[in-house]
């Protein structure tokens, strides 16, 4: 059994049928969920995570955005 974390109504889940990261949709409210612990089961928005995945893939990238081909190292000493 889980609940909604956006309407906190009840989900008939069980457990072994699904995994750490494993996404939801809630048929009451709609609201896109990720499983984001199994014991007990815990559900949250699905958006959240997303972001914070987003977040991890951007550590390797340019803070300017650019690729290591673009960086002119013509003006380095």
């Amino acid at each position: 059994m889980a609940i909604c974390c956006e309407c906190e109504t009840d989900f008939d889940v069980d457990e072994f049928d699904v995994e750490r990261g494993d996404r939801l949709s809630c048929s009451e409210c709609g609201a896109n969920l990720v499983v984001a612990f199994l014991s007990p089961l815990v559900l949250e928005p699905a958006d959240d995570m997303d972001t914070l995945a987003e977040d991890d893939d951007d550590d390797d990238d340019d803070p300017a955005g650019r690729d290591d081909d673009e960086i002119d190292t013509d003006d380095w000493e």
